[in-house]
Order: C-alpha cells, then structure tokens, then sequence
C-alpha cells in the first residue's frame, strides 16, 4: 500500500548502494528522509558481481565504515570469502575483497532500514521542481507531489536504461526491472548536460552443469579479517571461487560473431568501461592473448546460479552459450540468465561542487552511476558524501569535502567534479598520488577526526575507534623505544637469512629489515596494546609495523602534502569573474568557468590549465584579497 507523503527535510530517490547509504547517514544526522525505489523489495539488490571491496573499492569502503556508512557491516554480515587482493606488492596497495550472498546482503540492508525507522516509499520519481534556483519538490508518476529541503539523485542505470542482447533491446533499469523516465527529461529542461553510458554483466549459470575438478580453486585468507570496525565474531564460510580460461578455439567463435554483438554492431551509443571490458573487447582489443581468466564465483550460498566474471558480453543468448562450451570444464554448461549490455544516461560530473551538490540547483545532489561511475563501491561513497551534505545543508552546517590526501573517496569526487568522464569511471590505487597515505589499514586515523566532527558516528564506535588509534601508535612508541639484546634474536635473524647483530638495536630498526616481521620478536606482550579483548589486535600489530617498515616513505609523503596544503585552502570565491583576467590562455578561461574550482589546489588540477594559468589567476586573487582588507581597515 502506498503511502501519502507531502513533506519531508530529504527526499532520496533511488534503492541502489549510493541511495541506502545517503539515507541512512541522513537519518543518523537528524533529518527527516524518505528514501523512494520503485521497488522496495530490491533495496540493496546487488545487480551484477556479487562481491565487495577489491582494488581501491576495499580502501573506499574501510573509508566508509570510519565516515559512518554502512556497506563494510552488512557485507560482514553476509560474506561468503574473504580476500586480501595485491599481496605481492606494496603495502599501500593491498586491498581487501569480500565474496558476498547476495540474497543475505539484501536482506540484511532492508531489515537494517526497518530497524532504525528510515521512511521508505515505493514509487517512481518522474519530476523535479525547483523555485528561485532551489530545489522544492518531487513528482511521482501517480502525481504525488513531495515537497522537500533537499533532493539526492541516485538513479543508477535505470535513467532510460535500454539493454541489449545482439540485435534484442529491452527497456529496462535492470533484466526485468522496470526503467525511469522522465527524471532525465526533467533535469534537461532545468538546463543540465547529460550523455549515454553502456555497462555489461555476464551470463549466470547452473552449477550442476560445470565439471568443477577442471578449474583451479580459489580459497579466502586463513585469518581473514572483517571490512567493519563494527563487526565481531567474523567468521566466513570460505566458499571457493573456480578458475577457468577461454582458448583460441572461444576467440574464433568470438571474433566470428562480433557483428551480432549490439555494441560492434552499432547498436548502442553508449560508451563501455576501460577497465571492465566485455569479452568481445578483450578479445578484439588483445587479440594477441591466447586466453582470458573467468572467474566462477557463487552468489549465495551453496547457490545453483554461478556469475561468470570475465565474461561481460552483448552477444546473442545462442552465441554467448556456444563460446562458454568451448571452455575446457563448461563443455555442457546450461544457462540461466544471458549476459547483456545496459545503457543509461548520466550527467556530467564537472556540473557538480565538491560537496556533491549540483551548481545550478541549490541543494540538489547527485550520487552514483548518474555522474557517470561504475561499481557498488564508488555508488556508496558519493552516496554517502551526498548525504551528509545534503543532511548539513538542512541544518545550516559547513558542508564535508574530502581532499585527494584524505582518502580515496576524495580522489574519486575530485576527479569527477574536475576532469568530467567520457567512460564508466572506476576507482584505483593507480589514481591517488598518495596512496602511500591512503592504506585500508589506516583509515581509521585519517577519518575518525572527520567522523568526531561531523557526528557521523556514535559515542561508543567512536570510543572503539579511539582505542584502537591510540593503542597502535603506542606500539609504534614502545618499538622505536624498546631495545632487543643480539642473544634474542640472532638465532630468528639467521634463520630468515638476515644479517646477525653485534650490539643492542631498538625493535624498530629491525623491522625496517624487509624480512622481520613483529611476530619474530617472541618476548613483545601484544596484550597491553590492546583495549579490546584481541578484537583488533591483529590489526593493531599489523598497522603497527607497516608505520615503522615505510616510515621515510610516509614521511616524505607527509611533507609533499604539506607543501601542496597552502593551495587547497586557498579558497576562490564562487562569483570570481575570470573574464577580468585579460592574459590568460583562452583555454584556461573557458576550463575555469567551465568547472568553476573551489580551490587553487583544484584550479591547477584542471585538464588543459597551464602553469602560466595558475600563476596569474594568484596575482588577480592576492590583489583582491589585498583590497578586501583594506576596505576593513586592516594593515597588508
């Protein structure tokens, strides 16, 4: 039965990732939200890979769980494998993955809504009125009018969606799932820029029809550790994903087919993500491998349907069957779903400030796949960004923006407002310069400070968090002070092939030997150093000797984020008139009052802005703020 809402503080409209996490911060905050799908039943849905976290996504949503979202808890809650991804590289880059049920996940985000009291409304939002440049109301499609303070957008790839499967176009948000129209159109008219995208997902499959002893199994870590602060007792199943590849024998009946494919066909407008491929790309593209790694993985427990990652495709449903038999191990494969291409509209990023809201509506935001990104992960973060600034819009507070050396939800927002997307934009560790900063390990630190001052997070997290932090810096402190006697360790530092010491050395300057680890250092009572019943201790040591083993790294990097630090505070006023300045580049003028940049630190990071750009634009500010304080009688 659908409700009669006429008011509320925050109208949230859409059920995806990025719209449960802006109206659960929101309602956290004290606003008065309802949160509007045309399916309450598909809240949380996780529509394509059934996983969370991976490369930069597992540090997003660590980043999440400090900043009071929600994503870490309910996938703890419902993890089938836990993984930790780049093992074999750098620290800083080593990212945590959760292979998920979705059915549970679902749930598990739907009984959580119930729980706390978040206003949930089933209903399809077909139009937006604004007055005097503001948001002010919602229109629903049975002509139910909401009057709001505020809006997020969170349609994800329902805008107009059109999904593909060779020549087959079905209108749909997702495969049986009804599109949204009209909020486009209606965003259009308001005088917003927007274009088409395309994404893909695989085929699922039956799991009775896979000879299973032909792939490689993939098993989670023995000691896997939760994505949460929250969550306790993490205890996964460890449900195995299986490794299979294509051969030459696919990428003939591939490169054959490629005609039927809606997108080499030209049937789809849309441009596809770089670094999420369909088959056909890949086997296009690099014709040069003689095979491509598919990843067979469960989405739920125990669950007849498999998703076939790595086999993304818009190939006919025959087509997409006859390549998959060619696999060695899928030879009588039996489908159960067709993979398909889905296009949408989304709208171009650069028309939104940092804080997520847009800059021609005032306290409209958008959120997720309509800026143009692609992942559940991304989807969150600018959810919840959305939220909590939409929530801080309501109550008359500084909005929240995350610089680049904060977090990789800083990255991704800077990179959207500044550099606008022509493809699906995901989120990597290759994209933050300072990604030695920005560990999964350490995001607590980073954030919690962000969290006390916004109140995203309650007393007792808070105390949980502050614990943890000051616990692994104490560690830090007894290991730089506390020495270790030669007749302690040499035995261990021969046994790991390391050079044996002649003198007393504190812990510390061992553990930068790249061999030694903390746990080598048999006398250290780990006990002490943690507040939590052994909660968090393995994280506590982890973090611990990750400082000490990158300290000259992390301080150089420090250093160079402090240098950079006088040019992201140097504000520059949202009315500065760029056509004053007569010597700049004509390209510079036009990108300036193109993306309007908040700061001098996101001037210079401007595709096409040019140093020359730069330092004019800080002669006309220093003179402008150099008057303004005369004008109040100050001294320069």
């Amino acid at each position: 039965m659908k409700r009669s809402i006429k008011k509320c503080d925050l109208v949230v409209v859409g059920g995806g990732h990025a719209g449960v996490e802006s109206a659960l911060i929101a309602h956290k905050l004290g606003v008065d939200v309802v949160l509007i799908s045309m399916d309450i039943s598909a809240i949380g849905r996780m529509s394509c890979n059934p996983a969370i976290g991976g490369l930069a996504k597992g540090q997003m949503v660590k980043e999440l769980d400090v900043l009071g979202g929600v994503m870490g808890f309910f996938a703890d809650q419902s993890t089938l494998q836990s993984k930790t991804l780049n093992l074999s590289k750098g620290r800083s880059v080593w990212s945590p993955r959760s292979q998920i049920d979705k059915i549970k996940y679902e749930k598990v985000v739907q009984k959580y809504i119930k729980d706390v009291g978040l206003t949930t409304l089933e209903g399809e939002v077909v139009d937006i009125k604004t007055s005097n440049g503001r948001i002010k109301s919602v229109i629903l499609s049975n002509g139910q009018k909401i009057d709001c303070l505020s809006a997020v957008l969170t349609c994800g790839t329902f805008l107009n969606g059109l999904i593909h499967i060779g020549k087959k176009q079905i209108k749909a948000g997702r495969l049986n799932e009804k599109r949204s129209e009209g909020i486009t159109e209606a965003l259009l008219s308001l005088g917003f820029k927007a274009g088409r995208l395309k994404t893909g997902t695989p085929p699922r499959i039956k799991r009775g029809s896979v000879s299973w002893s032909l792939g490689e199994p993939n098993y989670g870590d023995k000691k896997p550790l939760p994505l949460s602060y929250k969550t306790n007792n993490f205890k996964p199943k460890d449900e195995p994903c299986f490794s299979f590849r294509t051969n030459t024998e696919t990428h003939k009946l591939i490169t054959k087919n490629l005609k039927k494919s809606a997108m080499y066909s030209g049937k789809t407008m849309g441009v596809g993500p770089r670094y999420c491929p369909s088959i056909e790309d890949k086997v296009y593209k690099f014709s040069n491998n003689p095979s491509h790694i598919l990843q067979l993985e469960p989405e739920w427990t125990n669950s007849e349907q498999i998703y076939v990652n790595g086999f993304s495709t818009s190939l006919p449903e025959s087509v997409q069957l006859k390549c998959l038999k060619t696999v060695e191990g899928l030879q009588d494969v039996e489908f159960l779903k067709p993979g398909y291409a889905i296009e949408y509209d989304f709208f171009y990023p650069s028309q939104l400030k940092n804080s997520l809201e847009t800059k021609m509506i005032s306290n409209l935001f958008f959120a997720g796949q309509i800026n143009g990104t692609s992942g559940y992960e991304e989807a969150s973060a600018q959810g919840l960004i959305a939220g909590i600034n939409a929530a801080q819009k309501i109550l008359k507070k500084p909005a929240l923006k995350l610089k680049r050396s904060d977090a990789y939800i800083g990255v991704l927002i800077d990179d959207l407002v500044l550099k606008d997307t022509n493809e699906p934009y995901r989120m990597f560790t290759s994209r933050a310069e300072y990604r030695l900063q920005l560990r999964s390990s350490n995001a607590d630190q980073r954030l919690l400070h962000i969290s006390k001052k916004f109140g995203l997070l309650d007393t007792k997290e808070i105390l949980n968090l502050n614990s943890k932090v000051n616990n692994t810096l104490m560690l830090v402190d007894f290991l730089n002070k506390t020495p270790v006697n030669k007749n302690q360790i040499n035995k261990i530092l021969k046994d790991l092939g390391e050079k044996r010491i002649k003198e007393s050395v504190k812990i510390s300057k061992l553990l930068k030997r790249p061999k030694v680890k903390i746990n080598d250092f048999t006398d250290i009572n780990f006990k002490k150093f943690d507040s939590s019943n052994g909660k968090y201790i393995d994280e506590i040591i982890f973090e611990a000797e990750t400082i000490i083993k990158y300290s000259g790294y992390i301080s150089r990097q420090r250093d160079e984020i402090e240098k950079l630090k006088v040019y992201e505070e140097m504000l520059i006023p949202s009315n500065f008139d760029y056509k004053i300045i007569k010597s700049i580049s004509s390209e510079g003028r036009e990108k300036f009052l193109s993306i309007l940049p908040e700061t001098v630190g996101q001037a210079q990071r401007i595709p096409g802005i040019r140093p020359t750009d730069i330092s004019i634009l800080l002669v006309y500010l220093k003179r402008m703020f150099h008057v303004k304080q005369n004008k109040k009688g100050v001294k320069n």
